[in-house]
Formats: C-alpha cells, structure tokens, sequence
C-alpha cells in the first residue's frame, strides 16, 4: 500500500528547514574570498525570485551551479559580465505552454526554442490543458537525447489518458476502463510527471464528471502530484465560471491534493466583472486548507480553435468523422448553428474572433470579415473553415481554425493580477503573440505603463513562487547550490515585438541568459546552446 503524505503544512515546514539548513551549508562554503568560479555577473541590481529587497552585487557561477549571490566578492573568473544598470533576475519559469512545434522540431535550431529564450525563460511546462502522455520517461528521454534549448517540465494529461480507454466516447468508463486510466495516471507520476493536468473545457475531456476526475486525479495525489486544470467553463458554456472553480477546487480536496488553474480568467460578455467572486472563491478554499493557486497571461484575447470555440460539445462526440455526419444532417446542422449562435454572443460575436493560424487565406482576418468576403453567415462561414480542416487533416497547420478571441475585461485581469497567489504564464500557441512575447508584455504594459504591479512582484511572479508551486528542484531563486538559470535584461529595452498581426517576433531587452550554467543568449542573440533538461521528479512513495 503506498504510504499517505503528511499533511501539506507538516510537509513544507520540514521542507523549509532541510532547505534552509542546506543554503547555509552552501552559503557558508562559497563565502571565501579569491575562489575561483567560471563566470561572475558583476555590478547588476539583484532580485533574487524572493520577497526580499533587490540590491546591486554580483552573481558567480561554477559548472551549472551558483556559487555566490551577494553586495561584492572577490572571485576570480575566466568570464566577467558587466551587469551594471541591468537587472539580473532567475530565468522565467513558464508553467503553462504548447511549445511542441518548438521541442519536437526536426530541426536543432528550432528546438533552441528561442521564442521563449528571447522572453528570459529557461524552463517551460508542456502537457498541460490535459495533453501529456503518460508515457513520460520515454518522451522525455527523447526530447533529452535530440537537445533542447530551455527545460522542460511535463504533466500526465487526462486527454490522452481517458482516449486510450474510451476513444472519443462520451460516456462513463467502466470498472476496468477507470483501473486502466488510474494506472496510466500513476505510471506517468511514477515516470517522473510534476502532476495531473486536465482541459475540461475539450472534448473528450469534458465528457468524464466531477468523480470520474476525482478518482483519476487521486493517483496524482498519493505520489506528490499537482492538479492543474483548464477548468470545464471559463465562461457561460455549461456550469459557468463560478460553477466551475468550485468544481475544480472540489476535486482537489476529494482527491487531498494541491489545485492549480491555467489561465485563469473570466471568458466572454456574460462573466466580465466576475473576478472578484472568483477570488473570494479561491481565498475561502485557502483558508480551508486546500492549497489553491493560478496563472495568467497579460493579454485581453484568449487562443482557442473556431471548433472548441463555438461548437456544441455534444457535436464533436465521436471526433472530427462524427461531427462531418452530423453537419450533412439538416435537422442537426439547424440544432448546431442554433447553438453556434449563442456561443458567437457569449464571445463578444464574429467580429472578436481573429483568425490567427498561418498560411491560410483567411489568415489575419476576422470572423465577420472572411465571412462577408464569402457572402455568407458567420457561423456558416465557421463552418467551412472547420470542414476542410477535418477533411485535410492536416496537422501540421492546425488546419487553419485557431482563433485570438478578444474576451476578456481589463479591470478583471489588473485584478487578478494583483493576488498573491497568481504567477505569469503563456500559454503558448502557434499564432498568438503570447507564445513570443508573455514575459515582456506584461513588464512593459503592467509594470512600466500601467504600474498594475511592480517590478519586484512581475519577477516573483515569474519565478520563484512559481517554482515552489511545483516544487521545482533548485530552480526560481538566486541561491548558492541552485541551478544557474539566470537572465540578466536591459530595464529600458526590455519589450515585445510580437502582436496579433506578427505574432512570431522575437522579443528584445535579454542581454545575457544562462540555462544550467551555459550562456544561451549573448548580447540579445541566442548562442544556439541546446543546455535545457527533462527536470523529472524523483521516483515518489506510491511507486513499485
């Protein structure tokens, strides 16, 4: 029988002391002076990925490990960075991406995955929106043995977890389909995965109930694991916003584990101003003892397909085959478009809807626009884009449905934002400026422009409270003994240059970024150093 964990309180004070006991072994061991280290960042203004206050200081690296993190040292080095003015900070940590068309590239230089190094991120979560396979010492041994530029953090998803037993049924799993998806849960976690992840939102996802997750998520839970979830409604699509985040914060605490919500937002004209509801939420869990945080990225348009968009979950049961019958049907393709309708409303109509997949000619336009070229109704002109990709099938380009739906409120997103358990994600996707430009987007427009926060929260928001999140092994902080992911940037140069239009612009401002020790941007180039790892967790309890 796997062994229960202590409590999580019980398990972070033990985890506090043994780390703190560790620092001051190491700190104590680097403090001599004339040591010699490889590469010293010298004179730059320090924060640290902590609540502490930023000082000027330097930063010493040895192997792929800092050495020294303080006011002045006298380290000898073969390489010594003038950092002066800069601001020298923990890599990004990204904890919610689509970054496959970047790690699984045929092509080395691609895999670098320089949109997210030009942002100042050395590590990247992938699985997520419940997509992971469970088969993750495989795929990460893969992606470690073709060299990858950032590090790689994976998830075992519910998606392909549920289609190895059920296929795109919407149905419930019987005794022995939900014994064979809890075992795929517990060999992924087993293998290494930081948690479960979950798109409930998708189909076939979003066909399984509340205890079905329940009782996948709890093999998560007994081996350490985080449940991190695109929650089922975002919006007004089936238990609404609010319905949903008691949703998911009930499956964490039936399971007995952490929750963590993707993106986290109020999607569409019906729940604009719901912010606020949504945080009394999750702060009244909080203080109940479910440990409940989230993300967010800075952008008023979301990323989603014109199929997950607006058409009727019940439609694209079976998958892309079945929802071709349905659409030659006249009495259902009348009951489709009649739901269409509603789903167009609650997204702010045709016009929100920026068709942003590439290479198409519709590509740059919206909705309201390609269908008044085609002379046709916007769901009926929805429609033809969503048949072909299904008749092409072609992958590749994501068959050309990938939408930015301008959905969101600015006073709900300044107010998440602002919660001391929120941290910064992309989510990125092909087509969306947030997969190249996140980090820098939110500096520029949140800090800088808008002052929504500062510059001491947009760093720890970005890194070392998301590492304790997930309970990333030395990652997230400037600490002697942690890994030397470390981003120095330009405070006044540091920006965007993706937007919907371009959206695959690298970003500007990083001037040094080392991932585990290597340097893999100089002077604002990436180095083409492929130094990023699979960070696997260490075998759990629970595990044979």
């Amino acid at each position: 029988m796997p062994q229960p964990l202590a409590p999580l309180s019980v398990r972070r004070t033990i985890g506090s002391f043994s780390l703190a006991a560790a620092l001051l072994c190491v700190a104590g061991a680097s403090a001599k002076t004339d040591e010699a280290v490889d590469v010293i960042i010298r004179g730059g203004t320090i924060y640290d990925g902590g609540e502490g206050k930023p000082f000027v200081g330097d930063v010493a690296i040895r192997g792929d490990r800092i050495v020294y993190v303080g006011k002045s040292g006298r380290h000898k080095a073969g390489k010594v960075i003038d950092a002066k003015g800069m601001i020298v900070a923990p890599g990004f940590i990204d904890p919610h991406t689509h970054a496959d068309s970047f790690i699984r590239s045929p092509d080395k230089a691609v895999r670098v995955n320089a949109a997210w190094l030009r942002q100042g991120a050395t590590t990247v979560m992938i699985g997520v929106d419940g997509s992971g396979t469970p088969d993750v010492a495989e795929d990460a041994g893969k992606l470690a043995a073709s060299g990858i530029g950032t590090n790689i953090v994976p998830f075992v998803g519910f998606g392909p977890v549920r289609q190895r037993a059920l296929g795109q049924d919407a149905r419930a799993p019987n005794d022995a389909e939900l014994n064979a998806m809890k075992g795929l849960v517990a060999k992924g976690m087993c293998e290494g995965a930081v948690g479960l992840s979950t798109g409930l939102f998708y189909a076939p996802q979003s066909f399984a109930t509340t205890g079905e997750v329940v009782a996948v998520a709890r093999e998560a839970a007994i081996r350490g694991g985080i449940y991190d979830t695109h929650q089922r409604d975002e919006s007004s699509y089936s238990i609404g916003l609010l319905g949903s985040v008691k949703e998911a914060i009930e499956i964490g605490r039936e399971a007995g584990m952490p929750v963590h919500f993707a993106h986290l937002k109020a999607l569409g004209v019906d729940v604009h101003g719901q912010a606020g509801a949504v945080i009394a939420a999750i702060d009244a869990a909080r203080k109940a003892g479910v440990d409940v945080t989230a993300d967010q990225y800075p952008w008023l348009a979301s990323g989603s397909s014109l199929d997950a968009s607006l058409l009727p979950r019940w439609a694209v049961d079976g998958g892309g085959p079945a929802l071709l019958k349905r659409l030659d049907d006249p009495a259902t393709l009348a009951r489709i478009r009649a739901e269409m309708q509603e789903n167009l409303r609650r997204r702010g109509g045709a016009s929100a809807l920026l068709l942003i997949a590439q290479g198409f000619p519709w590509t740059g336009k919206t909705l309201a626009q390609v269908a008044d070229e085609w002379k046709l109704d916007s769901r009926d002109a929805a429609l033809r884009i969503i048949r072909k990709s299904i008749e092409e099938k072609d992958p590749e380009r994501g068959g050309g449905t990938a939408v930015a739906s301008f959905n969101m409120a600015q006073a709900d997103v300044d107010l998440l934002m602002k919660q001391p358990w929120m941290v910064t994600s992309s989510d990125g996707s092909d087509g969306h400026p947030r997969m190249f430009a996140t980090f820098p987007e939110k500096y520029v427009r949140y800090v800088r422009e808008r002052k929504v926060i500062d510059l001491r929260a947009f760093i720890r928001q970005s890194t070392g409270r998301t590492a304790d999140i997930y309970k990333l092994d030395r990652r997230g902080y400037l600490r002697p003994g942690y890994f030397a992911d470390i981003l120095v940037f330009d405070p006044d140069r540091y920006a965007p240059r993706a937007d919907y239009v371009r959206p695959r612009e690298l970003s500007v401002g990083v001037r040094k970024l080392f991932v585990n020790g290597v340097l893999a941007v100089d002077d604002g180039r990436t180095t083409g150093a492929a130094a990023g790892r699979t960070l696997l967790r260490s075998r759990p309890s629970g595990c044979s």
